[in-house]
C-alpha cells in the first residue's frame, strides 16, 4: 500500500508548530489511554493521527525552506525544524505504544491497573443521561479547576473531537478522555455519570514472578518521559540551561532503566511458557525511550546555545497545554503548605513539574514538599488553570 500523496499548501509555521506539540502530545495520551483500557478504536485514531503528523512535518520543512534567504535567518530556522523534527519524533513513540494494542503484545494487567495511577493518570468516562455536563461546554464546566481534570479528546458515536476548547458542548453519550491528577478521576467520573464513583477492582491469577519490579519500572518510564517533555519545552521557553542538563540527566537514566528492564525480561522468560506475554513490555519501554530521546532533542537546542526563532517560543505559549513559571512571594498564602495540602493539580489543574530552591531544582515534587518563600516553580496545565494558580499563589490585598 502506498502512502498518501501529501499537495503543497501555503501554511503558517507558527500554526504548524502548535499543531504538531499539541498533535502529538495528545497522540502520547491517548496511546496510552488505548493500552490501558485495550480499545482498539482508540489505537487506530493513534495511527491516523500519525499520517496526519507527517502531513504536518512535510508542510513545515517547505514552509522553512521558502522563508529563508540569507545564512542568519537559515541558521535560526534549523532550531525550529529540530523541536519539529522531535514533536514527529514523539509522534512515531505514541504510534508505537498503540500498536502494542493492534498488533495483540502481551501486557499484563497489573500494568495496566498500575498506569492507571500514575503521576498523571488518563481517565475514560461515558456522559449519563443524569449528568450535569449535558448541554453545557467546557467553557461552563472549567473541569480543570473544578475537577483537575482536563478533557483531551471526545469520542461521539463514530466520530472524534481533538483538542476540544472552551465552546465545545457536551451531549449524552459522549465518550471523555481526560487527563490530569489521581485525585481528580473520582470527581470527574462522577460529574459525568452523576453516579457514585467506585474504583475497579479485578480479580486475576498472577502468571510472572516477581512482576512488581516490571511494572515500577514501566510506571517511572512513563513518568519520566512525560517529565522529560514538558521539561525541554520549559527549557526552550525559558531559555533555561540547567533544566536542559536535567532533560539530558533524565535521557541517560531512562537508557540505564531500560537495560534494568530487558534484564529482568530475559530473566522471566526463563519462567514462563509463553514469552509473548513479555513483547509489549519491552515494546512500551522501547516507545518510553523513545520519547526522553525525542525530548532531549528539543532541549539540545538549549544546550548547543543554537539561535532559537521568536515563532518557537510562541508556539509553545500559543499551544492548548502551557509551560507556567510562578516565583512565590514572602506574603503568598502557600508559603509553608505541602502540596499535598494544597493539592494544585484538583484545584488549578497544574502540574507542579519542578521547583528551584536556592539554586538548586527539585524534579517531580512530592506531596510531602514544602513550599518556600522565593521558590520557582514550573508547571504546566491550561490557561485557565495558569490564572486559578496566578490567583491561589498571589499575596493578599491589604485594604486601609
Amino acid at each position: 500500500m502506498y502512502p498518501k500523496e501529501i499537495k503543497y499548501c501555503p501554511r503558517n509555521l507558527k500554526d504548524l508548530l502548535i499543531e504538531m506539540k499539541d498533535t502529538s502530545e495528545l497522540m502520547v495520551d491517548l496511546a496510552y489511554s488505548a493500552m490501558v483500557y485495550d480499545d482498539e478504536d482508540i489505537a487506530q485514531e493513534v495511527h491516523n493521527l500519525e499520517e496526519r503528523m507527517d502531513t504536518y512535518f512535510y508542510h513545515m520543512n517547505m514552509a522553512a525552506m521558502l522563508s529563508t534567504r540569507k545564512v542568519d535567518e537559515a541558521e535560526e530556522m534549523t532550531g525550529v525544524l529540530q523541536v519539529a523534527s522531535s514533536s514527529e519524533k514523539i509522534a512515531n513513540a505514541a504510534g508505537d505504544i498503540a500498536k502494542i494494542v493492534l498488533m495483540d503484545l502481551g501486557i499484563p494487567l497489573e500494568l495496566k491497573m498500575a498506569l492507571r495511577e500514575a503521576e498523571e493518570t488518563i481517565v475514560r468516562s461515558t456522559v449519563g443521561e443524569s449528568s450535569p455536563m449535558v448541554g453545557t461546554t467546557l467553557g461552563d464546566l472549567e473541569l480543570d479547576t473544578e475537577t483537575g481534570m482536563w478533557v483531551i479528546a471526545i469520542r461521539r458515536n463514530t466520530d472524534w473531537v481533538y483538542a476540544p476548547d472552551h465552546s465545545t458542548r457536551i451531549r449524552e453519550g459522549d465518550v471523555l478522555f481526560a487527563r490530569g491528577h489521581d485525585e481528580g478521576v473520582p470527581l470527574f467520573v462522577e460529574l459525568a455519570t452523576n453516579r457514585t464513583y467506585l474504583p475497579q477492582r479485578i480479580a486475576h491469577e498472577r502468571v510472572l514472578r516477581d512482576l512488581e519490579k516490571a511494572v515500577d519500572i514501566i510506571v517511572d518510564m512513563k513518568n519520566m518521559a512525560e517529565l522529560s517533555v514538558g521539561l525541554a519545552y520549559s527549557a526552550i521557553l525559558f531559555d533555561n540551561i540547567d533544566i536542559a542538563e536535567e532533560v539530558k540527566a533524565l535521557e541517560v537514566e531512562m537508557d540505564s532503566m531500560k537495560y534494568d528492564l530487558q534484564h529482568w525480561v530475559l530473566e522471566t522468560a526463563k519462567h514462563v511458557e509463553d514469552v509473548d506475554q513479555l513483547k509489549g513490555l519491552l515494546h512500551l519501554a522501547n516507545a518510553s525511550e523513545g520519547i526522553s530521546d525525542a525530548a532531549y532533542s528539543i532541549a539540545d537546542t538549549v544546550l548547543r546555545d543554537i539561535e532559537l526563532h521568536p515563532i518557537i517560543t510562541l508556539a509553545v505559549r500559543g499551544s492548548d497545554e502551557v509551560i507556567t513559571r510562578l516565583e512565590v512571594d514572602d506574603c503568598s498564602p502557600i508559603v509553608g503548605k505541602s502540596f499535598g495540602d494544597l493539592k494544585l493539580g484538583t484545584e488549578t489543574g497544574v502540574h507542579i513539574m519542578a521547583v528551584k530552591r536556592a539554586g538548586r531544582w527539585v524534579y517531580g515534587p512530592s506531596a510531602r514538599t514544602k513550599v518556600k518563600s522565593g521558590d520557582l516553580l514550573i508547571g504546566r496545565g491550561s490557561h485557565t488553570g495558569e490564572e486559578a494558580l496566578m490567583e491561589m499563589c498571589a499575596c493578599p490585598v491589604r485594604k486601609d
